[in-house]
């Protein structure tokens, strides 16, 4: 069948966010919310409900004419596979179509494997959630997949990722798509981390202009726009792990550069700081951790801290005012209204998250601090996972790609529906 107009495509995607939403769910309800006449609105749900897109429930009870028969979103005609990739594991998890996780799971796994042996260990867990929750390959809508380094967005492919060695230029898309004949996206696990957070209600200035700050082994943000998350051009915006914020070259950071606030901030700082103390004598409880494992972690330097090492909390201290001076940067420059910080890191404690918010204050111009939020992230390890359902769906229901499998009722099977990805402008997605 003929692909229907772009007009028709906006009106029908428009009337299904609507019932997806809960904003209406009546056929009445939705020519009040669009103006479609009660002729136009009965042909665009019969196509919707055709679909298997909607469904119709119970009568409305009446409030003097005729009764109106509710419609619901079948959030459950397919599932969305989802997993986020880590340096030292991933969590994997199946969504429905409203991104509500139904069943998840972590695995470690170490990135730098490459992809072969990752990605294999990746889709033997998709695999066994699906039959966990008594779903077969033929209910996959789509995949999600996040990657700890930079992404091509339109072509799915990793960019000289620092910490993923041979994973440069891999065909993730095209091996899942082989694997399970749906549509797969991918991005970078922050920007999901991001997206996630958007999706979920709750948030202070909806929908904002929200930066997400996610600081662990490494450190990157997620930047959102109006609601809208922001890749730009080539799909790297936001990488600040790698903005230089010192001149010190003794440091080589893990992308092969020097001065890098990961290298000088992040998690392999304060392991390094850390080691340097329990070497030195100037902690005996990381000394006590150095002797007993062979080596200190990031993870390490933050429970000393808590536990009231003076060193370690000076060294955590240090590493909060360095990203705290970045993020004044992006304050001055992109005056957001929320900061969300997330990550290993970002969990240090207190001390550590009123240090960033100190220096962000002390650095900022006071108008972009006005109404500025700064806040933990909400989200645990589903954040990613609900980041990148959203991905899927959000694409899948687009005007671009709607029309290719809205009447075959599902996207399964259609492995080429991304063929114009390549070609359109990718800086600011919908969310």
């Amino acid at each position: 069948m003929e692909e229907p107009s772009a007009e028709l495509l906006e009106s029908y995607a428009r009337l299904l966010d609507l019932v997806r939403s809960g904003a209406a769910d009546t056929r009445p309800a939705l020519s009040h919310r669009t103006g479609l006449g009660r002729t136009a609105i009965t042909q665009r749900t019969t196509t919707l409900l055709d679909a298997g897109l909607l469904e119709e429930g119970e009568l409305n009870p009446s409030t003097g004419g005729r009764q109106a028969r509710t419609l619901r979103f079948r959030r459950n005609a397919g599932r969305i596979l989802t997993a986020e990739l880590g340096a030292t594991g991933f969590t994997a998890g199946v969504t429905d179509l409203m991104g509500t996780v139904l069943t998840i799971r972590h695995r470690d796994c170490d990135i730098a494997l490459g992809p072969e042996p990752v990605l294999t260990e990746v889709e033997a867990t998709l695999d066994d959630l699906l039959t966990e929750l008594g779903d077969s390959p033929a209910d996959v809508w789509g995949l999600g997949l996040g990657l700890p380094g930079p992404v091509e967005f339109a072509t799915a492919r990793p960019s000289e990722p620092p910490i993923m060695p041979g994973w440069n230029n891999y065909p993730v898309r095209e091996r899942l798509v082989a694997r399970y004949s749906a549509p797969v996206w991918v991005d970078n696990e922050v920007n999901l981390l991001c997206l996630g957070e958007l999706r979920t209600p709750g948030l202070p200035d909806e929908p904002g202009d929200l930066l997400y700050v996610k600081i662990g082994t490494g450190i990157g943000a997620g930047i959102s726009h109006g609601g809208m998350l922001h890749r730009g051009a080539q799909g790297c915006a936001g990488d600040i792990g790698h903005a230089a914020v010192s001149d010190d070259s003794g440091v080589v950071c893990r992308c092969g550069k020097t001065g890098c606030l990961e290298a000088v901030a992040g998690g392999a700082a304060l392991a390094r700081g850390g080691e340097r103390l329990a070497r030195d004598g100037q902690s005996p409880a990381l000394a006590a951790v150095l002797e007993a494992t062979g080596t200190v972690t990031g993870a390490d330097v933050t429970a000393a801290a808590g536990a009231g090492d003076h060193h370690a909390v000076q060294l955590l201290v240090g590493a909060a005012r360095r990203i705290g001076a970045m993020l004044a940067t992006m304050v001055n420059f992109y005056n957001p209204s929320t900061i969300l910080l997330g990550g290993k890191v970002a969990g240090a404690g207190d001390l550590f998250l009123a240090t960033i918010r100190e220096t962000i204050y002390r650095r900022s111009l006071p108008l972009s601090t006005r109404e500025l939020r700064i806040e933990k992230a909400r989200l645990g390890e589903e954040g990613g996972l609900v980041g990148a359902a959203y991905m899927v769906l959000d694409e899948l229901f687009s005007v671009r790609h709607f029309g290719k499998w809205l009447y075959a009722g599902s996207p399964s099977g259609i492995p080429d529906l991304h063929g114009t990805n390549g070609h359109v402008r990718h800086g600011l997605a919908p969310a």
